[in-house]
C-alpha cells in the first residue's frame, strides 16, 4: 500500500510542470548563466584586474591559467547543495506535495484506499526523491559552468578523484539531502496542522530566518555557539558542523569537543519531531469535509 502512496504521488507531480520547473529547473538555470556571465565579465576585465595591487588575491587567482580539476570542482559544488536558494525553491515542490489535497479537497477521494500513514509517507518519500533530482540538476549545472569557465580561461580539464575525494563527495551529497529533507519537513507538519499551501511554504522560510540570526539574539544573552541551546534550535549551524568533520583537516580540528554529538542531535530532532508530529495529527485530523 505504500508503494501504492508512492506510485500515485510521483504520478502527480510528474503531471505538475510549474512546481517541477521551480523546484527542479529555475535555480540551476539561474546559476549556470549567472556564473557564466560573471567569467566572460572577469575575462573582460582582467588587465585591469592583474594591474590593479588592490584587488583580492583570491579575484586574481580566479584568472590564473592552468589546470581546472573537475573532481576538486564536484567537491566544492557537492558541499553547496543545500543552500538557501536550493531549499527555498525544493520547498515550493514540497508544500505542493504536502498540501495538495487540502487546497484541492481531494483526502477524502484517498484516504478510504490506504491509511494515514501511507498516505503521509507517500509524499515524504516523493519529496526525498524531488530533493535527489534537484541535487543533480545543480550538480549538473556546476559542471556545464566549470566547463565554460574553463574554455573562457583557457585551463586545461583533469578529473583526479581520489578516495578521499570520494568519502568527501558521498558524504556532503547525503548531508545536503539530509538537509533539504530535514527543512522541508516543517513544510509538512505546517501543512496538516493548518491545512494550508501558503503556511506549508512560508513556516519553514520564518523558522529559517529566525534560525540564521539565532547566534546574535543568543550571544548578547552570554550563550556560546557552540552551547547545546544554540545548535539545538539552529539545525543548519548543525549542518555546517557535520560537513566541517567530514571535511576534515583544519575546519575539523578548530571544533570544539562534544560538539559532533550535539550537532547530530539536532539534525534528528528537525528532522524526527516534524514527522512525528505530521503523522500524529494526521491520524486524528477530521477529513470528513475534505
Amino acid at each position: 500500500m505504500l508503494v501504492d502512496a508512492i506510485r500515485a504521488e510521483g504520478f502527480r507531480l510528474s503531471k505538475n510542470r510549474t512546481a517541477l520547473f521551480w523546484s527542479l529547473g529555475f535555480v540551476p538555470i539561474i546559476a549556470m548563466v549567472i556564473g557564466s556571465l560573471t567569467s566572460f565579465v572577469l575575462k573582460g576585465s582582467e588587465t585591469r584586474i592583474l594591474g590593479d595591487t588592490k584587488m583580492p588575491d583570491e579575484l586574481k587567482e580566479a584568472l590564473a591559467r592552468g589546470t581546472l580539476d573537475m573532481a576538486d570542482a564536484l567537491v566544492s559544488a557537492v558541499g553547496s547543495l543545500a543552500n538557501p536558494l536550493v531549499l527555498l525553491f525544493v520547498l515550493i515542490g514540497a508544500a505542493t506535495i504536502y498540501a495538495g489535497d487540502y487546497r484541492w479537497e481531494t483526502w477524502r477521494l484517498i484516504s478510504a484506499r490506504n491509511s494515514r500513514s501511507n498516505l503521509l509517507l507517500g509524499k515524504l518519500a516523493v519529496v526525498a526523491v524531488l530533493a535527489l533530482a534537484a541535487m543533480a540538476f545543480m550538480l549538473i549545472s556546476g559542471v556545464v559552468e566549470n566547463l565554460i569557465k574553463a574554455a573562457v580561461f583557457e585551463r586545461t580539464l583533469t578529473f583526479k578523484m581520489t578516495g578521499e575525494k570520494t568519502s568527501h563527495f558521498l558524504g556532503f551529497a547525503a548531508l545536503s539531502w539530509l538537509r533539504i529533507i530535514q527543512f522541508a519537513m516543517m513544510g509538512m507538519l505546517a501543512a496538516v496542522v493548518t491545512r494550508s499551501l501558503l503556511a506549508a511554504l512560508f513556516v519553514p522560510l520564518v523558522f529559517g530566518v529566525a534560525q540564521f540570526f539565532s547566534p546574535q539574539m543568543l550571544g548578547p544573552m552570554g550563550v556560546m555557539p557552540d552551547a547545546w541551546v544554540s545548535i539545538l534550535i539552529n539545525p543548519g549551524a548543525a549542518t555546517d558542523v557535520v560537513q566541517a568533520v567530514i571535511a576534515g583537516g583544519e575546519r575539523s580540528a578548530a571544533l570544539p569537543d562534544g560538539i559532533l554529538l550535539k550537532a547530530w542531535v539536532s539534525v534528528g530532532l528537525w528532522t524526527l519531531v516534524p514527522l512525528g508530529g505530521a503523522l500524529a495529527w494526521f491520524r486524528r485530523q477530521d477529513l470528513s469535509k475534505e
